[in-house]
């Protein structure tokens, strides 16, 4: 599949600017977020930026793409590009994914449902996240045919996890994503300060949970008429912390579908991973929501592919932002990345189109430096077209 479509986005940019047109939104990313900023009510704009505790983590993981430099190779035919990827036997034309994130109402009233529209425009897969506000249905219908995963976080309630998995599986959705470094919820100042969860108003982050048969008969009254009392069975169900590695195969017999662990940080773990024949790996500290002062999810990425040795894909979160930075994790081994707080920006600014514009704008600027740094395959990219400084 070549695809040399994205670098011509620049051009369009250009060519509307002949017209007298501008970008309806800013072009760099953090002018966006500011942009999103002035717009959201402070507690939900908060809740979407902040992170762990100092936040110092999701500082590392943007300062960790600042100690690779990109090596450009020169006179190279670099007129055709193909920068499709295979994942669980599905072609996607870029490797780019749509992040796991909840809640997305905060940002607009359709929340993950036009996120879901950008995504099947982009042919690009969405990951539908278990604290979604909208149903998994309802996100499916407004997915089409496009690719789709699920993230699970983990429910106590083993009988409401085989609900989760068997409904997700029916409406489309091709991999299972099992979120390991958000069990329970870290310090997280901002929301501290603001007293707030969106979860706990009831109506935010609960669709799958309220809309769920098996959920819905532990509950003595429907959450419309007691929401107190299914938002207290909610924190009971969430999640479970004695879950451990022996817990997969219960996972394994509940779904016929890959299943993907996110949030594997040491090779110990991934090497653990792939001898329980778990099917791919996510690394990821979780945007650096969850453990202040840990380790950026890029510094961990090398030894987790040396690890895993090529046995399965693994893929790359937390702190992507240009396309640059997708460049350098996939030389580092990963085989895509997931995008997460930069598609936030554009659906609070513009509902699905500022969706499709922030990834439309990523995906031209990763293509381009593809382009300008000589290479035209996605497989071209090793750890030798990067420099460590």
């Amino acid at each position: 599949m070549n695809r040399t479509g994205y670098a011509q986005y620049q051009n369009e940019i250009y060519f509307r600017g002949v017209r007298g047109e501008k970008p309806s939104l800013p072009i760099p990313i953090e002018a966006l977020e500011s942009l999103a900023r002035e717009t959201l009510p402070c507690e939900a704009y908060d809740y979407i930026a902040g992170g762990a505790g100092s936040e110092s983590t999701m500082r590392f993981n943007r300062e960790a793409f600042d100690h690779w430099r990109i090596v450009p190779r020169m006179l190279r035919d670099v007129s055709t590009r193909d920068l499709s990827v295979e994942l669980f036997g599905t072609t996607i034309p870029a490797p780019v994914l749509f992040a796991p994130i909840g809640v997305q109402t905060l940002a607009h009233p359709e929340g993950e449902v036009a996120t879901a529209r950008a995504a099947r425009s982009l042919e690009l897969p969405f990951v539908y996240s278990t604290a979604a506000t909208k149903t998994p249905e309802e996100v499916a219908r407004a997915n089409g045919d496009r690719p789709r995963w699920y993230q699970l976080y983990w429910p106590r309630d083993r009988d409401v996890t085989q609900n989760f998995l068997k409904r997700t599986e029916a409406a489309g959705y091709g991999v299972v994503v099992v979120t390991l470094d958000t069990r329970l919820l870290a310090w997280r100042e901002r929301d501290l300060g603001h007293a707030y969860l969106p979860m706990f108003k009831g109506n935010e982050g609960t669709g799958i949970y309220f809309s769920d048969p098996v959920f819905l008969s532990r509950l003595s009254k429907p959450p419309e008429e007691d929401p107190v009392a299914a938002i207290k069975a909610w924190t009971e169900c969430f999640s479970d912390l004695s879950h451990n590695w022996d817990d997969l195969a219960f996972l394994r017999e509940a779904t016929s579908l890959p299943i993907v662990l996110k949030g594997i940080m040491h090779p110990d773990d991934a090497a653990r991973a792939v001898q329980l024949g778990i099917d791919g790996l996510i690394v990821s500290n979780h945007g650096g929501r969850q453990v202040d002062g840990g380790m950026a999810a890029l510094d961990a990425l090398p030894a987790v592919v040396s690890a895993v040795n090529g046995k399965v894909p693994v893929l790359f979160d937390s702190g992507i932002r240009r396309g640059s930075d997708i460049f350098k994790a996939l030389a580092l081994g990963a085989k895509a990345v997931l995008v997460g707080r930069p598609y936030m920006w554009g659906l609070a600014a513009g509902g699905d189109e500022g969706v499709a514009e922030v990834m439309n704008r990523l995906l031209a600027d990763f293509d381009l430096t593809m382009a300008m740094s000589g290479f035209t395959r996605i497989a071209e990219l090793t750890p030798s077209v990067l420099q460590r400084h």
